[in-house]
């Protein structure tokens, strides 16, 4: 792992900086690690610093050691998984070199990577091959529907977290799913929830547990203010398509 790294992120302070545009072009990453001669670790360089460096008047022959950050925070490989935890806590650290007791890389972890490890429950030292981690699980799209929208918050082989929200008068359709159980937390608004044949009024702080199988909707009840949901799904699949439709206002049965 530690030589496709050093191909992938790391050029040396000599090298000019269109190949240190090539290298973070290739590795989609925003940033590649600056070594010596002797393949040690001497600065980090980013994107942004490569943009600074150009309206400061630089070419793209320029070396890059006149340009790179030489204070950069990294972590040692003997190093604990909690230390990058407490690293990533500041907002203006992206990623974090892993340096060997040589001085060369030995690994890298950006604080997405740390995400999906960690909403995945995967356990892992700073030897672990962050690269194999799925990053999408951490930044999901906003979904429209006719009732308003969801966005995935996270996405996993265990669970599914949503936030929805029913605009004014909006009705989700009388639903059913085979695979998995769902639990909605009101966080926002008033509505009902119908449940088989029953009816619950639901408000800010409601809780309510919809169980495999049963036929569900939500309705917002309010004319101004939209009805936000927290919602967790456990079960064996959490894909979109296990919805069985009987009854929707919007003409999707």
């Amino acid at each position: 792992m530690t030589e496709d790294l050093i191909k992938k992120f790391c050029l040396r302070e000599d090298a000019c900086l269109d190949e240190a545009l090539k290298i973070i072009d290739c590795n989609q990453k925003g940033f590649a690690v600056v070594t010596d001669a002797c393949d040690k670790a001497v600065g980090v360089l980013t994107d942004g610093d490569i943009r600074r460096a150009f309206i400061a008047g630089a070419t793209t022959k320029d070396p890059v050691a006149g340009y790179c950050s030489k204070a950069f925070t990294a972590l040692k490989v003997s190093d604990s998984f909690d230390k990058a935890i407490d690293i990533f806590k500041d907002k203006r650290i992206k990623f974090l070199p892993v340096i060997g007791d040589d001085g060369r890389l030995s690994n890298i972890l950006t604080k997405e990577q740390m995400h999906a490890l960690l909403l995945q429950d995967i356990s892992a030292d700073l030897s672990y091959d962050f690269s194999t981690l799925d990053e999408s699980i951490v930044d999901t799209e906003v979904f429209r529907r006719p009732w308003g929208f969801y966005k995935t918050t996270v996405y996993n082989d265990f669970y599914q977290a949503k936030v929805i929200s029913v605009k004014p008068g909006g009705k989700l359709s009388l639903q059913s799913h085979r695979h998995r159980e769902e639990h909605w937390v009101v966080v926002h608004g008033t509505g009902t929830v119908q449940i088989d044949s029953s009816f619950v009024n639901v408000t800010t702080g409601s809780s309510v547990f919809l169980p495999k199988g049963c036929r569900h909707r939500v309705t917002n009840t309010d004319a101004e203010e939209n009805l936000i949901i927290s919602e967790i799904q456990i079960g064996d699949y959490l894909g979109e398509d296990d919805i069985v439709r009987y009854e929707d206002i919007y003409g999707r049965v």
